[in-house]
């Protein structure tokens, strides 16, 4: 029997991006609203994030962040969603390729790292944004909805049998 916390490797998927020009702290706002989602929520809300019509929630770095409409903090980080998508889109792929099903991928794992700086050299002195992505996927079950309703507990009688 399997604990809860160990992962199949043989229905799972992995991708990883590095040295990323975005900002990290994007990257973690990204990161903790798209994990534990599906891929197709999660595209879909990155493609929504690119054109603007849909802000990421920022709960952590929150210093000087402007509201939006229907929530406290956001931010519209394009340029850091579409590396999220292309990875998105590297994982399902890499799924497909191990012959998971594409439709129910769920994200089961999703870290945004810094990266190390490279040593300036010459007059370059500032080196920019890097960042580390790594995403794991893992095929999920769908639950129909007639599995989902509560089934009506047993009678018992006052003879104390159930029926």
């Amino acid at each position: 029997m399997t604990k809860p916390t160990e992962h199949k490797p043989e229905h799972s998927a992995h991708a990883s991006m590095r040295n990323l020009p975005i900002s990290w702290k994007h990257g973690i706002e990204i990161s903790n609203t798209l994990r534990y989602r599906s891929t197709a929520y999660a595209k879909k809300f990155l493609e929504d994030v690119v054109a603007l019509r849909r802000p990421v929630s920022f709960t952590r770095f929150t210093l000087d962040v402007g509201h939006k409409p229907g929530m406290a903090s956001g931010r519209y980080p394009q340029k850091a969603a579409q590396e999220f998508l292309k990875l998105i889109k590297s994982v399902e792929a890499n799924a497909q390729v191990k012959g998971l099903n594409t439709a129910s991928l769920k994200i089961t794992k999703l870290i945004t790292n810094r990266a190390p700086k490279a040593p300036s050299a010459g007059r370059k002195k500032h080196d920019g944004k890097q960042t580390h992505l790594e995403i794991e996927v893992q095929e999920g079950t769908v639950k129909k909805a007639a599995e989902k309703k509560i089934k009506p507990a047993p009678k018992i009688t006052p003879s104390g049998e159930t029926q």
